[in-house]
């Protein structure tokens, strides 16, 4: 008869290394450079590959086209990328104990190795009609009026407020950014000017964020509604980019150009009245007073 603590061990070894092959396999598709995946995941070239390459056996397929050392995703590679993050990001937070449910919802905790921490909760849409700011009930309310229509004069007086994301090669874009958005007034408008056209995980704390945040992405992808999370972490702020607590609430929508292509709109507020299961009052009031909206 198997011995059970061997059959555990067996079990434990598989899914780190299945753990390990998203990581190496989200990376790569996300930088499409092999040197640039291996220095983001502090790994060797052939760790990387042998990664890819089981995971190719298991999908039954090649992931990426390498041309001249240039990779892109094959269809097949697109199709499970989606999947790959959310395993990975499910994973990550499971395996810190940090995943969990509030009244029905999900509470997403996570510390990262260079110290700084990312907690989210996610709430009823009705939430935003308690709020003594109208900033996220009017672009709710604009956005319904609209019928999810960017250009639709409903959302003209509201883009302000908000960041416009659409994917390109399966990574999100910054299509636009809002003057008076969360983004913009935290980092400054010149500096919020500059991310347009980028991807998200070219900005500070890029990669991590975009893994973390990539749940909330992908619901309003698939079912191109509204989303509100609490969200308390640590950004970057000012010309020096001292890494300072940052709490507010985040409001997600899908929206369509007239061409019919999907996007999604994000609209953010900074508040000290969030609810996120484990985070106290005190803990939000570490991010200072004057940078509230």
């Amino acid at each position: 008869m198997p011995d059970g603590t061997a059959q555990v061990e067996s079990v434990n070894v598989k899914y780190s290394l299945l753990f390990e092959m998203l990581r190496s396999f989200t990376t790569l598709a996300d930088t499409l450079n092999l040197s640039h995946a291996v220095a983001r995941l502090d790994s060797t070239r052939q760790t990387v590959r042998r990664h890819i390459s089981l995971l190719e056996e298991m999908k039954g397929g090649a992931l990426f086209a390498v041309n001249q050392r240039q990779y892109a995703l094959t269809e097949l590679g697109k199709k499970i990328l989606p999947e790959a993050l959310d395993l990975l990001s499910q994973a990550e937070a499971w395996s810190s104990g940090s995943a969990q449910l509030a009244k029905g919802l999900p509470v997403l905790s996570s510390l990262q190795p260079d110290g700084t921490f990312y907690h989210q909760q996610q709430h009823q849409l009705l939430r935003v009609h308690n709020s003594d700011n109208t900033m996220l009930r009017d672009l709710l309310i604009g956005w319904a009026q609209a019928g999810g229509h960017i250009e639709h004069s409903a959302m003209a007086p509201l883009r302000k407020n908000a960041m416009v994301f659409r994917k390109s090669d399966d990574r999100w874009l910054f299509t636009e950014v809002g003057e008076h958005s969360g983004f913009a007034t935290w980092f400054g408008w010149k500096r919020a000017r500059s991310v347009i056209g980028r991807v998200m995980s070219e900005l500070p704390r890029g990669a991590s964020m975009a893994r973390l945040i990539h749940s909330a992405y992908h619901e309003i992808e698939h079912t191109g509604g509204a989303r509100l999370d609490h969200v308390f972490t640590m950004f970057p702020h000012g010309e020096d980019e001292v890494l300072t607590p940052l709490c507010f609430e985040r409001l997600l929508l899908g929206v369509k150009f007239p061409d019919e292509s999907f996007a999604i709109m994000s609209a953010t507020r900074r508040t000290y009245d969030l609810e996120i299961e484990g985070v106290t009052p005190e803990m939000l009031r570490q991010m200072p007073e004057a940078l509230l909206m």
